[in-house]
């Protein structure tokens, strides 16, 4: 009775592993962009980048407007990490966002950005160009 109730005892035990749902942990991914931006007091940007999200890459188009402190154009390359991200689905939309930088010739920039799923972009990078930001902007992220 004993090796009968151990052979029970573990075939429920795969059974209930089996049908375990999915795991929907957040996962962090990476990401790099290009941006060009340019702008006086009100600025408009575009650019294009790939995400990296559970051994996946994902190339993405960025478009967006700021307000605020904007003034010269130039190209920014960012680096950085996205958090908050339980499927690829939530990555793309609206994202609000604040953030700065200033390039005479070169120099650095940086943004951090949330949208309404929780999923927050940190990013820092090396701009090239002439300009000088401290602006809160409005981000649209689209997967291609």
């Amino acid at each position: 009775m004993t090796k009968y109730s151990a052979r029970v005892a573990a075939l429920v035990l795969v059974i209930c592993i089996g049908l375990a749902p999915p795991s929907h942990a957040q996962a962090m991914g990476n990401i790099r962009m290009v941006v060009m931006k340019a702008g006086l007091i009100a600025g408009a940007g575009a650019g294009r980048g790939v995400l990296t999200y559970r051994g996946r890459d994902y190339p993405f188009r960025v478009y967006g407007l700021s307000l605020g402190v904007t003034a010269g154009a130039s190209v920014t390359r960012l680096t950085g990490s996205v958090m908050g991200l339980r499927d690829v689905k939530e990555f793309s939309g609206r994202y609000d966002a604040v953030g700065g930088g200033g390039a005479w010739i070169g120099g650095l920039g940086g943004v951090q950005m949330s949208n309404g799923k929780g999923v927050v972009i940190t990013l820092q990078g090396v701009e090239a160009g002439m300009e000088f930001a401290a602006n809160r902007s409005a981000i649209r992220i689209s997967l291609r």
